[in-house]
């Protein structure tokens, strides 16, 4: 299976991102930048913050670049 570089994924979230939407505003650097990260590749490291903090700061994105879905855990 082909993975995108622009897909980051962990066990509670999955976060991607699309360049040609970004606006460079950097708000997701400023504020939140233990997980998105201007220097260091990947340059989204989604174990820098807690799940809902993650969330709140992709809803600021001005641009939509950033999405995310939550990983649904199978219940067995």
């Amino acid at each position: 299976m082909e993975t995108s570089p622009n897909v980051f994924s962990n066990d509670a979230i999955t976060v991607t991102y699309e360049p040609s939407y970004c606006k460079n505003a950097r708000i997701c650097i400023a504020q939140l930048s233990e997980v998105f990260r201007n220097s260091v590749i990947p340059w989204i490291d989604l174990d820098g913050a807690q799940t809902e903090v993650i969330i709140k700061q992709i809803n600021k994105c001005p641009s939509g670049a950033l999405k995310y879905h939550l990983n649904q855990k199978d219940v067995a």
